[in-house]
């Protein structure tokens, strides 16, 4: 249990360049005071000390403005940052190095009985007054961005922001495009992101057009090699009869994917 406790500690020095030192961690850090608590009233809770774990669970929200049900089950090294209305459901689980800022809510959208609420995989950080909401998973190392609702499940290194949530970058889905210098920069530039955001974070309808960009161009080289072997059945074949495309919308077309 203190090995635990050491952890959870250390994870406010990892995450948070405010803090000093042990002694102020333990003695200001609302998110801190919250976790303990609750690892104390879910330990009462698994012992069936229902009321017992939701009073201790209750006394904590009044101390730290963090309410987290007894029920839910956190991993090791889980960070609340300033924490006011921090809410936490019972069937909420959250795996090990999540973070979360204030305001979030791990919420349910229906009133049956099972599970009701999201699970978060390790790694996943989540913003400012981000409400996830519904028994989805948000998968490893995802983001959800400030002020985000989110209530479908998330792929793992993916970033969310908007309402609903949409997805704005997930690594996996351009391993096929052309490997560009400013993109494998911006893809560096994502490590830990405060608030699940970071000052490269792409514009989603530039990022679409860039996409359609990168589409065409590949439908033209298909097309050239297509025009090609056209020529060769047909000599009198010439792929300059099809009207090319006007300059200045190039130019503009240009300016976007560089942005």
């Amino acid at each position: 249990m203190f090995e635990g406790v050491k952890e959870d500690i250390k994870s406010v020095f990892d995450r948070d360049p405010a803090a000093r030192n042990t002694f102020e961690v333990l003695t200001n850090y609302p998110g801190l005071h919250a976790l303990l608590f609750h690892r104390l009233s879910h330990m009462l809770w698994q012992k069936k000390l229902f009321w017992l774990g939701r009073t201790l669970s209750t006394f904590s929200r009044w101390l730290t403005g963090i309410e987290i049900h007894p029920g839910a089950k956190i991993g090791r090294r889980f960070f609340i940052d300033h924490g006011m209305g921090v809410v936490i459901g019972e069937t909420a689980i959250i795996g090990d190095d999540v973070t979360l800022y204030q305001g979030v809510t791990l919420g349910g959208t229906s009133w049956n009985k099972g599970k009701r609420h999201p699970t978060l995989k390790s790694g996943v950080v989540v913003g400012a007054g981000a409400k996830v909401l519904g028994p989805f998973e948000v998968g490893e190392n995802a983001k959800v961005g400030s002020n985000a609702v989110v209530t479908k499940a998330v792929p793992a290194e993916a970033t969310v922001v908007g309402i609903p949530g949409r997805i704005i970058l997930n690594t996996g889905f351009e391993k096929a495009m052309p490997n560009d210098e400013t993109r494998q920069k911006m893809k560096e530039n994502f490590g830990f992101d405060a608030y699940g955001l970071s000052d490269e974070m792409p514009d989603p309808v530039a990022r679409s057009i860039r996409s359609m960009l990168d589409h065409m161009h590949l439908v033209d080289e298909r097309m050239n090699s297509m025009c090609g072997a056209i020529k060769k059945l047909d000599a009198t074949f010439s792929k300059d009869d099809v009207e090319s495309i006007n300059e200045d919308e190039m130019d503009c077309f240009k300016q976007i994917k560089n942005t």
